[in-house]
C-alpha cells in the first residue's frame, strides 16, 4: 500500500533515533534525503541499505510529480531531512500537500525536533506558543519584527550562529532590553548550553563568547497588562 512516512532523525545524540524510525526506513522503497551524503552516514550507522535519493529546498519543487507518480505505482517513501522533523524548517511540505490532494495516505513518526526541548527548558510559559521559524533576511525582516513586538504568546527562532548577536541585538530594540530570552544551541550534543536572561544579558554573553552549533531562541511574549 503506497504510503508516504516523514521520519525524524537526531538532532544530534544518535540514541534520539527510534525503533520504529530504523523499521520504517528499512521497509520502505526509497528514502527522500535533504543531503544525501549526511544522511549516508546515519543511514550506515544503523545498518539501513534502502536506496536514497536527494530531496532538498533547491530541487524539491521539479521532483514532487515523479514521487506522486511513484506513490500512485504502489510504492511507499520515507522523507527525512538533516536533523529533526521534516518540513519543520525543512523540505516536505510541497510533497506532503501533493500526497493530500492525490489521496495518498501521509504518516508523520514522532521524533526528534529541536524547538520542543528549546522551549520546554526555557522556563518561560509554554502553554501557547508561536512557532517563527528563520527571520526574513532583509526584505520584511523590520515589519516582522514590528508584529511580534505585540505578540503576547512566548516565541520560538531558529537563528543561524553568525546572525545571533545581531538578532539579539534587534531584540532590544524591537522588544525593549528587559524581554525574557533563552538561547539553547547544540541541543542533545556534547556541548549543549542554554542561557537564559533579559535581551540585554544575554546579548553581553555572546558578544563575550561567539556561538557556534545549531541555535534555537525561545522569545517571552509582550506583557499583558
Amino acid at each position: 500500500m503506497s504510503k508516504l512516512y516523514l521520519v525524524p532523525t537526531p538532532i544530534g545524540n544518535l540514541e534520539d533515533m527510534t525503533f520504529r524510525a530504523i523499521r520504517v526506513l528499512k521497509e520502505v522503497d526509497l528514502i527522500l534525503a535533504e543531503d544525501t551524503r549526511n544522511s549516508g552516514k546515519l543511514l550506515k550507522h544503523f545498518e539501513i541499505g534502502t536506496h536514497m535519493q536527494s530531496h532538498h529546498m533547491h530541487n524539491e519543487h521539479k521532483t514532487v510529480e515523479n514521487l506522486i507518480a511513484r506513490l500512485k505505482s504502489g510504492e511507499t517513501i520515507a522523507l527525512i531531512s538533516d536533523a529533526g522533523t521534516p518540513a519543520i524548517s525543512d523540505p516536505g511540505f510541497l510533497l506532503t500537500r501533493a500526497c493530500v490532494e492525490n489521496n495518498i495516505a501521509v504518516e508523520c513518526l514522532p521524533g526528534a525536533t529541536a524547538f520542543v526541548p528549546a522551549l520546554v527548558n526555557s522556563g518561560l510559559p509554554n502553554e501557547k506558543f508561536v512557532f517563527e521559524g528563520f527571520l526574513p533576511d532583509k526584505k520584511g525582516r523590520q515589519t516582522r519584527y514590528l508584529a511580534l513586538a505585540e505578540e503576547t504568546r512566548t516565541m520560538i527562532l531558529y537563528v543561524s550562529p553568525h546572525k545571533l548577536v545581531k538578532t539579539l541585538a534587534e531584540f532590544i530594540q524591537y522588544f525593549g532590553e528587559d524581554r525574557p530570552i533563552s538561547v539553547s544551541r547544540e541541543l542533545s550534543k556534547l556541548h549543549e548550553e542554554t542561557v537564559r536572561g533579559t535581551a540585554t544579558e544575554v546579548l553581553k554573553h555572546f558578544e563575550a563568547k561567539l556561538p557556534k552549533g545549531e541555535i534555537v531562541v525561545i522569545v517571552g511574549g509582550k506583557p499583558t497588562k
